[in-house]
């Protein structure tokens, strides 16, 4: 489907109507046959819209749109700076929309987009997870999100702290595609720490949002972009997350869109593991390694899966005794020294090469765990 430009500036006008969402902006444009049938139906009716219109429009958002007409001007100046800006404004229908958001019932009605879009013809997982997730989460979303990529997954998130930056992170690193589905306008870093993140994703993949230049982050906005992130998605793999989360709600959205969820499974008495859990005795599938995702997509995984064990093979025997001693959980010194029989000095000597040669991370001072290479 092809928009004319009058058309586009119109859905660009209705976009910024605070208030509008993908089902009301689905309605209008059934009732009115276009966007500029919809400016031109609440320009000439502000006193007195038509009832079918009132019957689904709340009084603030009809109130917005009254106001809205009387904007019209500045948003055409708003629009005829989106590229200089960067920004894509994509309409539903038109070729370069995702196939994928088109089976979806609440499909946006627009996207803007910084970067690109991921490819349909590509397989695609989202990873997600905590924000205030262990050492242990962040490694394995980054190791899962690198290995992915490494064989042609795309991957999705929502770029927020936690699983989501680290799942983003290990894609670029596996020198793969990743997007980020942004709770805020398209022109806003959330969160503003991750501003560095945020223009290496436009690099390697893309940004795109629902929400137009300005728009700031709520705590409304996020639950409603999450349908995104499992729509762009084949999958959804939640690797970290409380009982109660914002995980859930996407793997929720993830199995109403026929989409498969899969989990990452974690002690039973670790609160960071409980929504986890929950999920894989509700039916989600099981992963303990990226292998088990790619096996989805009937993907054969390269040899970068297969390095740890290379790496290890060729340790010293001392290097050996004290990387056996260490698992996916922190580690203090002392207990490795008990648990490997080994001196102070010999203990040291390995930890430090262990960690030089990528095999160990040391997340907190003198607390040692093995890393997923």
């Amino acid at each position: 489907m092809q928009y004319s430009d009058r058309e586009r500036i119109h859905a660009y006008w209705l976009s910024r109507v605070d208030g509008i969402g993908a089902v009301t902006a689905a309605k209008l444009y059934e009732s009115c046959g276009s966007f500029e049938g919809i400016y031109e139906r609440v320009l000439y009716n502000r006193k007195k819209l038509d009832p079918f219109i009132c019957s689904f429009l709340g009084k603030a958002v009809k109130k917005g749109l009254e106001e809205a007409v009387l904007l019209f001007k500045q948003r055409v100046e708003e629009y005829d700076r989106l590229e200089e800006q960067g920004v894509r404004f994509i309409l539903c229908g038109e070729a370069a929309y995702p196939k994928r958001l088109m089976h979806i019932y609440d499909k946006p009605m627009w996207l803007f987009v910084r970067g690109m879009l991921p490819e349909d013809a590509k397989p695609s997982a989202a990873v997600i997870g905590a924000r205030s997730c262990t050492p242990y989460g962040r490694q394995e979303a980054e190791y899962f999100g690198r290995i992915l990529a490494e064989n042609g997954v795309q991957v999705v998130s929502g770029m927020a702290l936690g699983i989501d930056q680290a799942g983003h992170k290990g894609a670029m690193d596996g020198g793969g595609l990743t997007y980020a589905v942004m709770g805020c306008g398209i022109d806003t870093c959330y969160p503003p720490s991750g501003i560095r993140l945020h223009a290496r994703i436009r690099e390697q993949g893309g940004i795109l949002s629902e929400y137009g230049p300005g728009v700031p982050p709520t705590a409304s906005h996020f639950p409603i972009r999450n349908r995104i992130i499992s729509g762009l998605s084949d999958l959804v793999l939640v690797v970290e997350a409380r009982k109660r989360s914002g995980s859930l709600i996407t793997a929720d959205l993830a199995l109403e869109q026929g989409k498969e969820v899969f989990a990452l499974p974690g002690r039973r008495i670790d609160p960071l593991s409980e929504g986890c859990n929950r999920l894989i005795a509700q039916g989600a599938g099981i992963v303990t390694k990226p292998e088990d995702v790619l096996d989805f997509f009937h993907i054969k995984c390269k040899n970068s899966c297969k390095k740890t064990i290379k790496s290890v093979n060729a340790l010293a025997k001392s290097e050996k005794m004290v990387y056996s001693c260490l698992d996916s959980q922190p580690k203090h010194l002392e207990a490795v020294m008990k648990s490997c029989g080994v001196t102070a000095g010999e203990c040291m000597t390995a930890l430090l090469n262990l960690e030089m040669q990528g095999l160990i991370l040391q997340p907190m001072n003198q607390y040692y765990v093995r890393k997923i290479v």
